[in-house]
């Protein structure tokens, strides 16, 4: 006796060997002896055998009419053999029946089972419903693959142009968009994002970041709403000084200036002018919801995305030839040994004379015709006289600086260090390099510096909270590497050599330092009872939300210029059809290409000091992942960049390099790398 039976889901057929009770040993065409109960037994057959049985069974059920069957079924419960009578017209042979069974057993849509052979059709409406979804997925199946063909052979299907971004970086994989993209990807063995570029779903790897970047940081556009720009109040004071301000020829949002004058009595009066948009903004305003928002400019070569409508910033910056409202710094100053007599803080109106650029004074700005020498180097330039006493004042706040990190236990800042700008024109890139501690960098480094710690030290004696950059020991003990941390109440910046530094210099481009312009408007303006009135009070939860914010997004927005750099680091190898190229050994495998603030890794380079000089052949690199392929060529004889390389070290102990720090936040320069490939953002434009 042969049995056709389930087992575990499925029907199988086999010669019984023995039976014993309520089951049998049943043997497989394979061989395999199987134990099955009878109530998984459907059908008893003599002939044919068990496999030429399960060869007829399936080609029975291919060969059902599910529709018919249905309509014979009713919609009572029935079992196989009921069904088959009406389905054949006389009792099903065994092989009939098999495959009636394998048919109804295939199809749940128009059968549901109730038990070991029994079932019962699907009612008319599920039926309808699940039929149309079936005849849904075969329509989109047949689109999907069209789909997949269009995409390999270069072309991007009419309903993925307007999605690109969504289907790259925040997929529905339940589309047949992102279905067939990733099909057409796996088949070509490449990814989604090359795919994109292929079929011209993005034109250069440079909007594939760019688009990465804006689609989860700025996901409604980078533009601004239409807002009314606030004006300062019209009875401000107009201070009687000329002032100039110092950036990179890129700048737009120029937030500080300087103005010297000599008093009466010998002294010398220097004016440190912030922009003051806090003068006219007001918490929680339109203006402000926009700048919390974005917490920060963002920075990147040859582009930014500004913090603050281009109306806004227009209003306030510190233009030539305008009168700008401002929150003024004076320091009165002893010129015999620069010791500071008096700081003053007020808003005002200042006029501003000039707007000195670093790429046309660099060169003859320089420490000799700042002290005052002759020769080659030393022409005239605007506002010589007044930046000459700057320069002064400025190595001796440094000086007074060097003493307070040695005092915190740090070695002196290291001023051979090496920085790039970066310029892009129409695609085209400009890497230059430019010495750390220029004369230019440095005057408004240290005045920055003292303007920051000044103000920071003010909020704290008015008792008013400020948002302050604090670096020293972490929780770790001071064993523990000393990084820099945003906190809300005055703590020393050990790298920096001050006893307090709050980011106020820059209102225009961060959002901590419109905040704290306006704690310290309260101070300047309300004295003792500054608490009572600045915007922010102490243990304030919006002010804790904002440095929260604020560093999740400087973070956010330094690795995207970090991407950027890295990016038209890449471009440049193109551009310069640089194939062997001199590197300095950072650490280890890691390098640093000498023309250019590009870094990678060499595996399986032999070791090297720290500083060695290298020449790298360049084998590829890829603009889509930002990587870098080169194989080591020699080793230099001499390494002229190893104390570039070799600074890193000294640095170390402070976690950051300090003076750039300041530099690139107070926007000195164009998008300012440091030569370990640690980029900071920097104004740009």
């Amino acid at each position: 006796m042969n049995v056709f039976f389930e087992e575990s889901g499925d029907f199988k057929a086999g010669k019984v060997l023995s039976q014993a009770g309520e089951a049998y040993q049943v043997e497989l065409a394979s061989g395999k002896r199987s134990k099955v109960k009878s109530r998984d037994v459907l059908i008893q057959f003599e002939q044919p055998e068990p496999e030429a049985l399960l060869g007829s069974a399936k080609g029975i059920a291919a060969e059902v009419d599910l529709d018919f069957l249905w309509e014979v079924a009713g919609q009572e419960e029935f079992g196989f053999a009921e069904l088959g009578l009406e389905y054949f017209g006389h009792a099903p042979l065994p092989f009939e029946a098999a495959g009636l069974v394998l048919a109804l057993h295939a199809a749940p849509i128009y059968f549901h089972k109730k038990g070991r052979g029994r079932y019962k059709a699907a009612p008319e409406q599920t039926l309808k419903a699940a039929l149309a979804g079936i005849e849904k997925k075969k329509q989109q199946a047949i689109v999907q693959a069209g789909y997949v063909d269009e995409l390999k052979a270069g072309k991007l299907p009419a309903s993925m142009q307007s999605i690109v971004q969504q289907l790259l970086f925040k997929p529905d994989k339940n589309t047949i968009e992102y279905k067939a993209l990733e099909a057409a990807a796996n088949e070509l063995q490449t990814t989604a994002a090359r795919l994109m570029l292929n079929t011209g779903g993005l034109a250069s790897p440079k909007e594939l970041h760019m688009s990465r970047f804006l689609f989860e940081h700025f996901p409604r556009g980078a533009g601004f709403p239409q807002v009314e720009v606030p004006g300062a109040p019209e009875d401000l004071p107009l201070a009687d000084v000329a002032a100039f301000s110092i950036d990179d020829v890129t700048t737009t949002e120029i937030d500080d200036a300087f103005s010297v004058r000599r008093l009466a009595d010998g002294r010398l009066q220097v004016g440190i002018h912030i922009a003051a948009p806090g003068l006219a903004i007001r918490p929680d305003d339109a203006i402000d919801r926009i700048a919390r928002a974005r917490m920060s400019t963002v920075y990147m070569p040859g582009d930014k995305i500004t913090m603050l409508p281009d109306e806004v910033v227009n209003a306030f910056t510190l233009a030539e030839g305008t009168d700008c409202p401002a929150l003024s710094l004076y320091a009165v100053l002893d010129p015999q040994d620069w010791s500071v007599v008096s700081t003053t803080t007020r808003a005002e109106r200042v006029p501003i004379a000039r707007n000195l650029r670093l790429n046309d004074l660099d060169a003859i700005v320089t420490e000799e015709a700042l002290a005052g020498g002759s020769g080659e180097g030393t022409a005239d330039y605007p506002h010589k006289e007044e930046l000459g006493l700057l320069w002064q004042w400025a190595l001796q706040l440094e000086a007074g600086r060097m003493k307070k990190r040695e005092a915190f236990g740090l070695r002196p800042e290291q001023a051979n260090r090496v920085d790039f700008n970066f310029y892009v024109e129409d695609d085209v890139v400009s890497i230059v390099r430019r010495k750390r501690g220029a004369p230019l960098d440095k005057i408004v480094a240290e005045l920055m510096i003292f303007a920051n710690s000044t103000w920071g030290k003010l909020l704290h004696d008015s008792g008013v909270p400020g948002i302050y950059r604090s670096q020293g020991p972490g929780a770790g003990g001071w064993a523990a590497k000393i990084q820099v941390r945003m906190v809300t109440h005055a703590a020393p910046h050990q790298g920096l050599g001050v006893d307090q530094y709050a980011w106020s210099t820059s209102p225009l481009r961060r959002y901590t330092d419109l905040v704290n312009q306006w704690q310290i408007l309260a101070c300047a303006s309300h004295g003792v009872t500054a608490p009572l009135v600045a915007p922010f009070k102490h243990r304030d939860a919006t002010l804790f939300s904002i440095v929260s914010a604020f560093d999740a997004a400087y973070a956010a927005y330094n690795d995207f210029q970090q991407n950027m750099e890295r990016y038209w680091c890449l471009r440049w190898l193109a551009q310069e059809n640089a194939r062997q190229v001199d590197a300095v050994v950072l650490k280890e495998d890691l390098l640093r290409l000498v023309e250019i603030p590009l870094v990678a890794r060499l595996a399986g380079m032999p070791q090297l000091a720290r500083g060695a000089q290298v020449r790298l052949d360049i084998l590829r690199w890829d603009e889509v992942d930002l990587s870098l392929e080169a194989r080591l060529l020699e080793v230099a004889a001499t390494a002229p960049d190893a104390a570039l390389a070799l600074e890193e070290e000294e640095e170390g102990d402070t976690g950051e390099a300090t003076l750039a720090e300041v530099v690139e936040a107070e926007g000195v320069v164009a998008a300012v790398t440091t030569e370990e490939g640690v980029e900071v953002p920097a104004k740009a434009g």
